[in-house]
């Protein structure tokens, strides 16, 4: 059992990689759904690409913090109700 976490760990270097392209991805998701906003079905477009930033930017911090101790800052009393908050919105364009 300690072997497949010592194998599945990533190096600092990788997170920090990955994070940088969640997080890049993640703001050009954002910039270019506010672009799309003004386009006839842009509210459509801006709330696909606006939640996709919103996932990437949640995904680069996952590879710096990792997923666990991401969802135990997310669900702390102080931060709970933002974060319900944005998963019902991100959860409603399903």
């Amino acid at each position: 059992s300690v072997k497949v976490l010592d194998a599945s760990t990533l190096s600092f270097g990788t997170r920090v990689r990955w994070f940088a392209i969640c997080f890049v991805a993640g703001v050009v998701c954002s910039v270019l759904g506010t672009a799309l906003l003004w386009l006839p079905k842009g509210i459509k477009l801006f709330a696909v690409f606006y939640t996709l930033g919103n996932i990437a930017a949640l995904a680069s911090t996952c590879f710096l913090m990792g997923p666990l101790k991401q969802l135990k800052a997310m669900f702390e009393p102080k931060r709970l109700v933002a974060t319900v908050v944005m998963l019902v919105n991100i959860l409603s364009l399903l």
